[in-house]
């Protein structure tokens, strides 16, 4: 014999259960067949809102038990032939009349008790397994339909009544050897009574266990559960994109996820097949030929230590702290008797080898009741000032990992609380029982999404890691950096398994959020199309969205964005700067920021901050990692100071070949701040910050070059003025050329000290052979002592700049 129950969805209106018809017609070809129903899709729903609308003295329930009546009606009149409806819409007639005149005391009583709820929303599924009896009737398919009130024997616990199993399991196989004949039984699902006939239910989803209990009882080979899903998932495909099917998993491991919150089936469903090791299979009306999964004693191994990831929402921690506690017995066994006395179940429980509390996680409507029920019952102790009253951590859930080879593999609870922590999830408070069958986690209610796909992506997924980035600045770099990531995203799926997604674009003027990633094709056309800048709601919008392995990439020059760093870090956002002003500010800030990222788990990279593109800052770690020790750097670290003076000769005017520079994009927005050395001085000092060096700008020797009639006014007027200092250029030039040794504007840092100034390099020196917009920088250490490490190439340019930006942005994706 075969079991087969078939949810809600699947039996939600008439094409639906024509469907179901046809599924069970092909399966009592194999074998004898006991079919249980849920009610039609939502009508237990409306049930409810009907008896506690009439509760409230409201005659609108009326309204929705018309509403719940023209539903079965029209499924008849959809499902039977016109001459073949009469007696099942009778049925329906008498059975809703009944229901209406239930309403009709509690309306007038005022008062819905559990009692009146269970006998409500029992018709539910007496009135979805007529109907359905009736299409077999008419399709020719011989089967009995049975009240399963009649067969199954509970307790008087309305709502959630426990079943005596003894009692049960003698009736069913008493009723099921009564008609040997019969191919096929239909018994609603949900419904039960108490020994007096009175009416109750088995709890929300208690049809899974009306089918579970009928398998046992019958021990039949199989029970099929059918519903709109293919098999239990990896993780809830509402909110992870990408999950995976699990085909195999065991008994053990489906009740501990459906504990923790999985949908497919309902939690006390795995017991009574367990005890006689009854499959269970869950699939999909709607998909029969998709495998679905198969839940048995002793399942498939997947190649992982974990079977499924699931999670709790609206959960309450409750806490219990006091030095009256420790080396006390007798605390838990009260905490725990003062929550059974209310009814509260305890989802969670961890305490601390202390002894100095202990907690438990509740639903979060139970929580104000825990505290009453929890501070009177410890009153004496509260009083005397041994224990603090009950306190309570709201907005909360519970992720789980499940899987029954975690004990198996070592690292698992690392790798989870690795994960989660990279990603700025906060973990309140640990489970996790001797079996090592789950790990659970309450974390804050807003992180679950992120929490549980970080999760899925560190234990399941194979095919790639997703990356969530927001750029601010679409200039000459910014756009450079967005065509690159356009051009490079297939390869990064293909090759480097890496999902990267622009889910941010901001410039001065608009802002643009899409949480599926701008089309990288379109992105002018959708920044166009968005909001007016405003930093603050840029920031909210990046920090509320907590989406995971997320990156801001600032690509300014702008100070307020270079502002914004700590509190994006703070939320374990990784920054990545190709602006230089946050490293070059009050050497207070730029630690701040370095300890903010180690703090949070996040990445501050800035490696186009010096050299562009070049690997300065990176080699400049790597050395001082593996040990090594910085005593000088000399270098030329401005490409356009570079490109200026290898391009000029005194033939054209110097104003001339600066304004190339800039308009070759070599320059920044404002030249004076790569001609006066400023910036030359911001990058000498970050290299000396990063080789340990406590450093300010005033700190530093500036030799200008520049006249200080170059330096004022607006851009125009520093052009004008360069023109009519063109002896003074050409001087500079003259100098240097006589002794057939060429300009450089050097940077140098040793022992403590910086300076940059204009220097007259000879043919023997690295710096001469500088060309074009090329940057050198020399490291002098321990174990480069006589001959220097050299780092040499184009140091300027909005497309190498862009290619820095986009490897630090890779970088932290390896955190």
């Amino acid at each position: 014999m075969q079991v087969l129950k078939f949810g809600g969805s699947s039996v939600a209106n008439a094409d639906n259960i024509i469907k179901v018809t046809e599924l069970v017609r092909q399966a009592i070809k194999k074998d004898r067949t006991v079919l249980i129903v849920s009610a039609l899709g939502g009508v237990t729903d409306m049930l409810i809102q009907a008896g506690q609308t009439a509760a409230a003295g409201d005659e609108s329930y009326k309204e929705k038990l018309q509403e719940i009546e023209r539903r079965h009606l029209d499924t008849v009149k959809a499902l039977l032939p016109i001459t073949r409806q009469s007696a099942t819409l009778s049925l329906v007639k008498t059975r809703c009349n009944e229901i209406e005149d239930i309403c009709s005391g509690i309306f007038l009583l005022g008062e819905l008790s559990a009692r009146s709820q269970d006998k409500i929303v029992s018709y539910g599924e007496l009135l979805s397994s007529l109907i359905i009896a009736a299409s077999f009737s008419i399709a020719g398919v011989a089967s009995v339909w049975k009240d399963s009130r009649e067969v199954i024997t509970t307790d008087s616990r309305f709502g959630h009544a426990a079943v005596d199993f003894k009692r049960t399991n003698q009736q069913i196989l008493d009723f099921i050897l009564a008609n040997p004949e019969s191919p096929l039984f239909i018994f609603p699902g949900f419904v039960a009574a108490d020994e007096k006939g009175i009416t109750t239910t088995l709890g929300r989803g208690g049809s899974d266990y009306t089918a579970a209990i009928l398998a046992a009882a019958v021990d039949a080979k199989v029970l099929e559960i059918w519903t709109d899903v293919s098999g239990m998932m990896t993780a809830d495909p509402r909110l992870v994109s990408n999950v995976k099917l699990i085909p195999h998993i065991s008994y053990q491991e489906a009740m501990e996820l459906s504990h923790f919150g999985a949908k497919v089936i309902y939690p006390p469903t795995i017991q009574p097949v367990m005890k006689k090791h009854i499959p269970v299979w869950i699939k999909n009306t709607f998909a029969p030929t998709d495998p679905g999964t198969v839940i048995e004693r002793e399942a498939i191994p997947n190649g992982g230590s974990i079977r499924g990831i699931s999670s709790i929402s609206d959960i309450a921690l409750l806490s219990l702290e006091g030095s009256g506690m420790v080396g006390i017995p007798g605390f838990s066994k009260r905490l725990f008797e003062a929550l059974s006395s209310q009814h509260i179940n305890v989802i969670l429980i961890t305490q601390g080898s202390s002894e100095h509390s202990i907690c438990v996680g509740v639903d979060e409507s139970n929580a104000r009741q825990a505290k009453e029920a929890v501070d009177e019952a410890f009153q004496p102790e509260i009083k005397g000032g041994t224990l603090e009253p009950l306190i309570i951590e709201s907005s909360l859930a519970v992720v789980a990992l499940v899987g029954e080879h975690m004990k198996s593999h070592p690292g698992v609870s690392g790798k989870m609380f690795g994960a989660l922590g990279r990603n700025g999830v906060n973990v309140r408070a640990i489970a996790q029982g001797s079996s090592e069958r789950n790990i659970s986690a309450v974390i804050a209610a807003a992180d679950v999404k992120k929490a549980i796909n970080v999760l899925h992506e560190e234990f399941f997924e194979t095919s790639y890691r997703q990356l969530n980035l927001f750029i601010t600045g679409t200039g000459n770099v910014g756009r450079r950096l967005i065509d690159q990531l356009r051009q490079q995203q297939p390869y990064l799926l293909e090759q480097l398994r890496i999902q990267l997604r622009v889910v941010g674009l901001a410039n001065s003027r608009k802002f643009v959020f899409n949480n599926d990633g701008l089309d990288l094709d379109h992105w002018k056309e959708a920044l166009d199309g968005g909001e007016p800048m405003d930093l603050a709601k840029w920031v909210e919008g990046i920090t509320s969205r907590n989406l995971r392995n997320t990156v801001f990439a600032d690509v300014t020059a702008n100070a307020d964005v270079a502002s914004i760093y700590g509190a994006l870090l703070q939320k374990s956002i990784s920054v990545v700067a190709c602006n230089k002003i946050a490293c070059s500010s009050p050497y207070g800030y730029y630690r701040q920021l370095k300890e903010q990222a180690r703090e949070y788990n996040a990445r501050f990279l800035f490696e186009t901050n010096v050299g562009a593109g070049l690997p300065v800052i990176g080699s400049l770690n790597d050395l001082l990692r593996s040990g090594d020790k910085v005593h000088r750097i000399e270098a030329v670290l401005s490409g356009t100071l570079n490109f200026v003076f290898n391009n000029y000769n005194g033939e054209r005017l110097f104003t001339e070949v600066v304004r190339q520079a800039q308009e070759e994009g070599y320059t920044e927005p404002d030249p004076r701040l790569d001609l006066s050395g400023t910036d030359v001085m911001r990058k000498i000092m970050i290299l000396a910050r990063e080789a340990g060096e406590k450093i300010e700008m005033e700190d530093i020797e500036n030799r200008t070059f520049m006249p200080e009639s170059c330096m004022k006014g607006s851009v125009e007027d520093f052009y004008k003025a360069m023109k009519t200092e063109e002896e003074h250029f050409k001087a500079l030039y003259e100098s240097a050329a006589k002794e057939g040794r060429k300009l450089k504007f050097v940077a140098r840092f040793d022992k403590g000290k910086a300076s940059v100034g204009l220097q007259h390099i000879d043919p023997s020196q690295d710096m001469y052979h500088l060309y074009g917009k090329d940057n050198v920088v020399l490291f002098y250490t321990d174990r480069y002592a006589e001959q220097p490490l050299v780092i040499k190439g184009a140091g300027a340019g909005a497309e190498v700049t862009a290619s820095g930006v986009f490897a630090d942005i890779l970088r932290t994706v390896n955190n």
